[in-house]
């Protein structure tokens, strides 16, 4: 058998894309990853526990799209969250993004709205260039703000200095007059009411798909024949570093459970003045699970590892357009998701943009409709043929 088309990385990009063309095409498709699991880094599981946790870190559905939300909706049922983050600084926790709960805290201070934009535009630093991240956040909230919020936990993240980093890293971090602590304001949030990995289940499960685990795609290249291929890792990579690796962050991640329903006052605490770790999650604020014990994970950045940050710099923009270039010129191969295109995409902005490649594939000018993929029952959805062990990892038909 020949497929019709060959996806590299059962994460979002992969998934959607794989969905879109066996339901909404009729093609044939076989989706390999290295991994063990489907899901990429948003996939969830049941730790020795009993608890459900996000292997990769928290990944925290929103979206403004509501063709993405529609899209995902055929394959969850989902639970309203709306996600809040607080900061360890001067030994107080206090609401992140900063708000005007966190300025009164801080400094002792009783502001309205009113009274809160005055303090902001008495502590900014004007400058006449923005060209990184410290002259975003300088410029807005001034010197004090950023020593205290940003500069550390920009260090430990990016391993660099925020006057290293391009301005667009900043210009994700909102600033508010109000009291509102929510870290995002999409239009839609919520999380898939029982995960990830069921609803990425759900997704792959069509006679048209076939996935393979434990596998490298160019294992398979030359042996398994198929017409066109999807290609979801770092594009460095698929190009065997021809011009020199491109730079990414890792994680490493450190989980502990404890008896007891919380342990924490939010889903997340930032730590940007002490210790190695950037950041605390508490998973059960995410999924509402009921459970004796509660399981949370340390975020510790750092170079080397799984990629997953591209690090946003001019000079590493310039690498990448060298990669695209060759990308471009590969016809039957399709560069998408974060690493492929080195871009910082949220969940939602890889969805959109498998679903955009997916007409572009297609020539439709838009994605075949969905009305006809049933939305699965929670508890009677069928799984992925998913094809794992060495032994059967060449057996698909």
């Amino acid at each position: 058998m020949t497929f019709d088309h060959l996806v590299v990385g059962a994460g979002f990009s992969g998934a959607v894309l794989a969905e879109r063309l066996a339901r909404g095409a009729g093609r044939s498709v076989l989706v390999v990853d290295r991994r063990p699991h489907i899901g990429g880094n948003a996939y969830d599981a049941y730790d020795d526990h009993g608890v459900l946790v996000h292997r990769y870190g928290p990944h925290i559905f929103h979206t403004n799209s509501v063709d993405v939300h529609e899209y995902l909706s055929r394959f969850t049922e989902w639970r309203p969250y709306e996600h809040h983050v607080l900061a360890r600084v001067d030994g107080m926790l206090v609401p992140i993004p900063i708000n005007l709960d966190t300025i009164n805290r801080l400094y002792g201070l009783d502001l309205d709205a009113a009274g809160m934009e005055r303090f902001m535009e008495g502590v900014a630093e004007p400058r006449g260039t923005i060209r990184t991240s410290e002259d975003v956040v300088v410029s807005r909230m001034g010197r004090e703000l950023y020593e205290k919020f940003f500069r550390g936990y920009t260090r430990k993240q990016w391993g660099m200095d925020p006057s290293e980093l391009d301005a667009a890293v900043a210009a994700r971090i909102p600033l508010r007059h109000d009291r509102d602590g929510r870290y995002f304001t999409d239009r839609f949030q919520a999380m898939p009411l029982h995960g990830y990995t069921r609803m990425f289940e759900r997704m792959l499960a069509h006679p048209n798909i076939k996935v393979m685990l434990n596998t490298d795609w160019r294992e398979i290249d030359g042996v398994i024949p198929y017409r066109d291929l999807v290609y979801t890792g770092p594009v460095d990579e698929f190009f065997d570093h021809r011009y020199g690796p491109l730079p990414y962050r890792s994680l490493d991640f450190r989980f502990e459970t404890h008896d007891g329903d919380r342990v924490q006052a939010a889903a997340v605490i930032n730590y940007p003045q002490e210790h190695d770790y950037t950041r605390v999650t508490e998973f059960k604020w995410l999924t509402g699970q009921q459970h004796h014990k509660t399981t949370v994970v340390y975020e510790y950045p750092k170079a080397g590892g799984d990629p997953y940050y591209p690090v946003p710099r001019p000079q590493n923009n310039e690498l990448y357009k060298r990669y695209k270039a060759l990308a471009d010129a590969l016809p039957n191969v399709h560069f998408v998701g974060r690493l492929a295109t080195y871009k910082y995409y949220n969940m939602d902005q890889c969805v959109a943009q498998a679903l955009a490649t997916y007409e572009r594939l297609i020539g439709t000018g838009r994605h075949s409709p969905v009305t006809h993929a049933p939305h699965l029952a929670a508890e009677h959805s069928p799984r992925a043929a998913i094809v794992g062990s060495a032994e059967q990892r060449l057996r698909v038909p």
